[in-house]
């Protein structure tokens, strides 16, 4: 069965009857190996052919699907068609020829990469895969074709007609009507890089960059073309763009792209939706990053990017429903923050409703009752609700729930991303060994919530340093030079953080940062740290709390089994320190010192 993005059940809203035909019989009747795009943009031409087909040995097929009975066409010729509608006569395009624009554009586009084109001979620099176009009548038999002469305007070997797209219609016929409409065939098969390299050029919203900075960073034409990590992969793709109306959740491991198809998300909405669309977090420093990202594409007033409790905070004052008293400790402001816009919403100080579309990223961070507040937000016009959810990296104690009970009305709009794209298998197998206690899968059903194991994407990397020093500083110094050496090899100084667990590791770990000349940012609350500002080429000095939903091709965490105030049981240390692992991309080192207790966990390597 032939992969269709968006899925089919997201598209039936907006295709005409003859495409929602179409599209069922390119489903049924097309192998596995077929990849399908409905009404997809190219490029930043604007133009949205009907339908693209991609065959690793066929080539590129664009289509484009008219309704038109035969009766209704007064005239046909090259420039367009005269059609009889119930308003009298009416001008539209020659289907054939818009279907000729858009493949050549396609054609334009790939032709710039040297990876597709051919090396020597007669076809030097010409597109190295079969591409071509026709047209789809889903209302008018080949007889009905013949007999009315429509092929003086259409070439009759690219019309596929009604009687070839029935149920009926033998497949191997049906495909062979398809790819008589080109005028060669490829003797190898596209790679799986190749296709990947095609969508790169076809669809750019879909391009990364290196770092979660360059998220939505503008396309650049010249830009070095991408390898794994630059691009979704196929199930990301087709997730992010069939989300469509109604409570949905995503599960998903650490670095499968779940903050990546919020933000794709995120522009979709905004183009569509007159109330403004909200993102909430936990973690203050992802909020910080977010939000960033959305100014950087100009979505600032449109996407409106909260910490959870700075959320309730401007809730409260907004609508006058009365702020906590001062001096309350930290922890206790905050919860009576979140009581009190309960409280207020459910007597009605606090309008339900307010946005056209809730994204909640890292939402196993969130308790029941705050999701319950988050659902009652969403305007009942859209109901447009998205929570993403990793229980391996809950490293807060929220009591387990369905989502059913917090009002999330998510069955049979689920979703499991398995495959972790962020680290190197490497890093993944160091980090997963370190908690191999708490990543125990459970079984849940639909509405209840898994513990999902990561699979690795297959990516290679230099393995994870595990080093034992005598003394903290000599931790901070190792981790200081190493940074260096890193810098040295062409990281950039933002392509690092330092994540620690104790104010006592952050602060030797900075002053010996200072005094090595390594440029470095504390993200904090405290007046000597600062919020997150990613475009700053230094080094990201955070806790690993406030780590979380962040990633970086280098991370270091000196400190390990250094005793603390805040200590967790073994297995909530362990959850933890999976947490700081899974966010290192490409290098990570650990250190830890050889006076202090040895972490419990440390054989596990």
């Amino acid at each position: 069965m032939a992969t269709l993005i968006p899925a089919l059940n997201q598209c039936l809203g907006r295709m005409q009857a003859g495409e929602k035909r179409f599209a069922r019989r390119l489903e049924e009747k097309l192998e596995d190996d077929y990849l399908l795009w409905y009404d997809v943009p190219v490029g930043a031409t604007g133009h949205h052919p009907d339908f693209i087909v991609l065959h690793p040995r066929r080539g590129i097929l664009v289509l484009e699907v008219k309704d038109w009975r035969r009766e209704a066409i007064q005239a046909f010729d090259k420039a367009g068609a005269t059609l009889l509608t119930s308003n009298g006569p009416r001008r539209v395009a020659n289907p054939f020829e818009q279907a000729r624009v858009y493949a050549q554009d396609i054609e334009t586009l790939l032709a710039r990469d040297p990876a597709l084109t051919h090396v020597g001979g007669g076809f030097q620099g010409k597109l190295s895969l079969p591409w071509s176009y026709g047209v789809v009548l889903s209302n008018i038999t080949r007889r009905q074709f013949d007999e009315g002469k429509l092929g003086e305007v259409l070439p009759a070997h690219r019309v596929l007609c009604k009687d070839e797209m029935t149920e009926e219609f033998p497949p191997e016929a049906f495909q062979q009507r398809l790819w008589a409409m080109f005028p060669w065939q490829r003797e190898r098969p596209l790679t799986l890089p190749q296709i990947d390299r095609i969508r790169w050029h076809i669809f750019p919203e879909l391009r990364l960059g290196g770092t979660q900075l360059d998220l939505f960073a503008e396309p650049d034409a010249e830009a070095t073309l991408p390898d794994l990590l630059h691009i979704m992969d196929l199930q990301q793709e087709q997730l992010a763009r069939s989300l469509g109306e109604g409570h949905r959740v995503i599960h998903g491991v650490a670095g499968s792209g779940k903050t990546m198809i919020l933000g794709f998300r995120c522009l979709q909405l905004a183009r569509v939706l007159r109330r403004p669309v909200l993102v909430l977090c936990f973690n203050r420093a992802l909020a910080a990053w977010l939000e960033q990202t959305m100014a950087a594409r100009g979505l600032e007033h449109q996407v409106r990017v909260r910490n959870f409790h700075a959320w309730c905070r401007e809730q409260l004052v907004h609508f006058q429903a009365g702020l906590p008293p001062e001096g309350l400790a930290p922890g206790d402001y905050a919860e009576q923050l979140a009581q009190r816009v309960i409280r207020a919403t459910d007597r009605g100080l606090i309008p339900r409703g307010q946005y056209g579309a809730v994204l909640v990223d890292e939402g196993h961070d969130f308790k029941p009752e705050w999701l319950k507040l988050v659902a009652q937000m969403v305007s009942p016009e859209t109901n447009s609700l998205l929570v993403l959810y990793d229980d391996a990296q809950s490293i807060y104690r929220r009591e387990r729930f369905s989502f059913r009970s917090v009002g999330i009305q998510a069955q049979g709009r689920t979703t499991i991303l398995r495959l972790n794209y962020r680290n190197t298998a490497e890093i993944l197998r160091f980090a997963a060994a370190f908690a191999k206690d708490v990543l125990q899968p459970e079984d849940a059903d639909e509405d209840g919530i898994p513990l999902v194991l990561p699979q690795t994407a297959g990516r290679q990397g230099p393995p994870p340093r595990l080093v034992s020093l005598p003394s903290l500083r000599e931790e901070a110094d190792y981790v200081a030079g190493h940074l260096r050496q890193l810098h040295t090899e062409g990281f950039r100084w933002s392509d690092m953080a330092l994540l620690y667990r104790s104010s006592e590791v952050g602060e030797a770990a900075t002053q010996r940062l200072a005094h090595a000349g390594v440029p470095f940012q504390w993200v904090g609350k405290h007046t000597r740290q600062s919020p997150l500002d990613a475009r700053q080429d230094s080094v990201k000095v955070l806790t690993v709390h406030a780590s979380k939903g962040l990633e970086f091709p280098v991370v270091a965490i000196p400190g390990l089994g250094r005793p603390h105030s805040r200590a967790e049981s073994p297995k909530e240390e362990a959850r933890l320190l999976y947490v700081a692992m899974t966010r290192a991309m490409e290098r990570l080192v650990v250190t830890q010192a050889q006076a202090a207790a040895p972490h419990p966990l440390a054989t596990a390597r």
